[in-house]
This record gives structure tokens, C-alpha cells and sequence, in this order.
């Protein structure tokens, strides 16, 4: 049964430009920057020194604590360890590698049969998934064997997002449509990791190819269903999700363990069918590159490090871009500069035209309230607009501002423009550097 969680809204979906284009395999370029932080925790140091040579795959980064290792997408020599720049908005200490273009894997990858991958262990499951660098793809990037690890004993229900509810991203369509096997040897991965004899995977009913292309490959023993879903924004979103399969409600600063369920993205199971049964650590991934002015929208398996420059290049556009988004138009982050690299939670290059301009340059709220029954999470978005332009931050904390999921319903429906979601971020940025120990 599937329940609709409160709010939420239905914009254009314009999935059509990239939807029916196939995974393409996009030429490694000759220069790769590669983050030392692509996830949520501790960056990593650095493994690696200007003149190295490294195959594919190897690790080059990694360090203690919530982290996870970083890894070579091309073999090469290493040009430079230096602070570049980076799809968040600041500079990131980055591994730079030129391209030998011999592709040279790594030794220490070795694919695994099947009666090898039966002899593994829970725990050397979640080994291998940390030391293969995995992480949530959908967006978050949290380490998943923490994920893994935290749910263990809490969690009775898995579900695999496969909503991919942000307009214009179609990734994890096509991953459904051409890897159904690799997704559902993954799924079944995590579900020996917590002892599990079910799972859903959740998809929208705006997929009609990929929820066949699923159950087509699904042998009933495995006790793993698809849930097809009605197409409602932001359905994706963690808690969203686990109250449409479920009906049970994530309390606020709660973790989805607290209702006995564990989300992962359908990108973030194949690679752990990758890393598992291929021995491939996380160095490529599925990113849809789209947009209102792109002439060639496609599907592309792109190394992990490659710029954005590069891709704008080979799918062209029709005129100067007025905004190009890391992600999709509603939650996506708008780039300051083209020369940043695709990282692991790089599912979307999103570039728009001038139409896209904002009409109204110095917005004021008119109080409808569209923005509050838009909110999926229950928030009073004008209260805290209200509390962030002043400066109030116990007001913020009162209205609740760090439950907000940043999903855009609100500043969609708002009849003013206002930048809501810009402003939230900026507000629990304030709040968060407030509570921080003074050094």
C-alpha cells in the first residue's frame, strides 16, 4: 500500500530530453581532478605525491574516523596535490592525474565467483564496501557501511530508492532499465549484510520501462518487491519515502533507523555489486547531463574526477548558459565554475537557458502561505524567512529550520521568487557555525 506523505508538488518533470538515451561510456579526459572529500565526514589525506604513478582503482586518499578512501578513476602520473576548485561552492585539496590513457588497473582488483561471495561474512561485506570508497550517490553521500553497520539489529525493512523524483535527472532510470541484474545482486548484498529475507525497491510510476525491466528479473524467492509509486515531488527524499512504502513517520532529528528502516539509492547498490562481485571500487558513475539549451542530452558513465567543461563540451548547447546546476533545478547547486569535477554525488549536470531568469530581482514575502502547504516536512517557511532575515537564531531553532530537507517545494510555489532554500542553507549554516567550539 502506498501512502502520500503531506505537501510536496508536481513540477514539469522534462525527464523527456535524456530519458530514452543509453548508458554511454564517456571518454576518460587527459586531466582528472579528484576531491579528497566526496562524502559526509572527514576528508581524506592525501596517499599520494606530485610524480606518482597510479593504476585504476588504486586508493590515494583515506583517512580514520566517518570517512572513506578516495580512489584513482584513470592510471597516470599524479601532477599535483592542491587545493582546486569544487562543485560545493569552496576549494577542495584535490589529487590531479594526467591521463596516461593505457588504463591500467590496479593488482589489487580481482573479481570474486560466486561460491566466493557466499563464504563472505556480514562484516567482510561491509569491509569491502568501505574500503571500496561507497557512499549514498542519490545526493547525501554518507558512508554507506556506516549506514550498514548502525542498522544492524534496528532495521526490518530495506527499501532502494529508485524514485529519482528531481526533474530533468534520468541516471538511475536508465541504471533500472540496463542493470536490473547488478541491482538486484547488490540489493540482495545488503540484505545478508542485515540479515534480511525482503526489500522493496520504490520507484515512481513515470517509469513504466524501468519498473518492467525489475520485475523481469526478480525471482520471487528473494523475497524483494517493487513498490510502483504515484509521482509526487520530493518522494525521493529519505523520510518522504519511508512514509509512502511504509506509513511510518522519521521523528524530527531522527535517523530512518528509528522506525526500523535503512534507504539506499539504486546507484549505491549497483556499486556495491561492483565492489563485491567485480572488485571495482567506486571510480565511475551515471550522470544524466541535460537542460533547456543542450543539444544532445545524454546518459553518460563518467570517471570520477572529469569537469564539468568537458561534459558541457560534448553535449553542446544553443546559447550561453545562463545557469549550470549541480543536480537537478529543484535541489541542485548552481556552479561558479565549469572547471569543477564530477564527484561521487554527481548524479546530474543540469544547464539552463536565459528563460530560467528570475523576473523579480528584489522579492518581498505577500503572506499566501503556498510555501506552507507545500512543505513536505511540516515547517512554517515564511516564519523561518521571517526569523533568518533577523538575524533571530533561537527563532530559527523554534520554527524547527534544520529538519528542512532543502527540497525546493516551498520556494517553487512561492509567487514572489524568493530564494527560500538559498536562505535556509545560509540560516542553519549560521547556526551550525554558532554552536561550534570557539578555537
Amino acid at each position: 500500500m502506498a501512502f502520500s506523505f503531506f505537501g510536496g508538488v508536481h513540477p514539469k518533470e522534462n525527464k523527456h530530453y535524456a530519458e530514452n538515451q543509453k548508458i554511454y561510456g564517456f571518454p576518460e579526459p587527459d586531466i582528472l581532478v579528484i576531491p579528497m572529500s566526496q562524502h559526509i565526514g572527514a576528508p581524506c589525506a592525501p596517499l599520494v605525491k606530485k610524480g606518482d604513478h597510479v593504476t585504476v582503482g588504486q586508493k590515494i586518499g583515506d583517512n580514520q574516523g566517518l570517512c572513506v578512501p578516495v580512489h584513482a578513476s584513470v592510471s597516470g602520473t599524479v601532477k599535483a596535490v592542491e587545493n582546486r576548485p569544487h562543485s560545493s561552492g569552496t576549494m577542495m585539496m584535490s589529487v590531479v592525474i594526467e591521463n596516461d590513457h593505457k588504463n591500467e588497473l590496479c593488482p589489487d582488483i580481482k573479481p570474486r565467483t560466486q561460491e566466493e561471495v557466499d563464504a563472505l561474512t556480514p562484516e567482510d561485506l561491509m569491509g569491502i564496501i568501505r574500503e571500496s570508497g561507497i557512499v549514498g550517490m542519490g545526493g547525501a553521500t554518507f558512508p554507506t557501511h556506516v549506514k550498514l553497520s548502525s542498522g544492524i539489529g534496528k532495521v526490518d525493512t530495506i527499501i532502494v530508492n529508485a524514485c529519482e523524483c528531481e526533474p530533468y535527472i534520468t541516471s538511475d532510470d536508465r541504471l533500472c532499465r540496463e542493470f536490473p541484474e547488478e541491482i538486484i545482486g547488490g540489493l540482495q548484498l545488503v540484505m545478508k549484510v542485515l540479515s534480511m529475507n525482503s526489500a522493496h525497491i520504490a520507484i515512481e510510476d513515470n517509469k513504466p520501462t524501468a519498473v518492467k525491466s525489475l520485475k523481469d528479473h526478480i525471482d520471487p524467492k528473494t523475497g524483494i518487491v517493487v513498490d510502483v509509486l504515484p509521482v509526487k515531488y520530493p518522494q525521493g527524499a529519505e523520510k518522504q519515502l519511508i512514509y509512502a512504502v511504509t506509513g511510518r513517520e522519521v521523528p524530527s532529528g531522527g535517523l530512518p533507523a528509528a522506525v526500523g528502516c535503512a534507504v539506499f539509492n539504486v546507484a549505491t547498490v549497483k556499486a556495491i555489486y561492483d565492489a563485491v562481485y567485480l572488485g571495482l571500487p567506486l571510480t565511475h558513475r551515471m550522470v544524466t547531463v541535460t537542460g533547456d539549451i543542450v543539444r544532445l542530452p545524454r546518459n553518460l558513465q563518467v570517471a570520477i574526477g572529469t569537469s564539468y567543461q568537458s561534459l558541457l563540451e560534448a553535449v553542446g548547447y544553443s546559447e550561453t548558459p545562463y545557469k549550470i546546476l549541480s543536480g537537478g533545478p529543484m535541489m541542485g547547486i548552481s556552479q561558479f565554475d565549469s572547471s569543477v569535477p564530477v564527484t561521487k554525488g554527481t548524479n546530474c549536470v543540469t544547464i539552463l537557458g536565459k528563460k530560467n531568469k528570475m523576473a523579480v530581482e528584489h522579492p518581498h514575502c505577500i503572506r499566501c502561505g503556498k510555501c506552507i502547504d507545500a512543505c513536505p516536512m511540516h515547517l512554517m517557511p515564511v516564519l523561518m524567512y521571517n526569523a533568518e532575515r533577523n538575524r533571530d537564531l533561537e527563532e530559527m531553532k523554534a520554527q524547527n529550520i534544520m529538519d528542512c530537507i532543502e527540497c525546493g517545494c516551498c520556494a517553487y510555489t512561492c509567487p514572489a521568487t524568493i530564494p527560500l532554500v538559498q536562505v535556509f542553507r545560509a540560516a542553519k549554516q549560521r547556526i551550525r557555525d554558532a554552536a561550534a567550539p570557539k578555537k
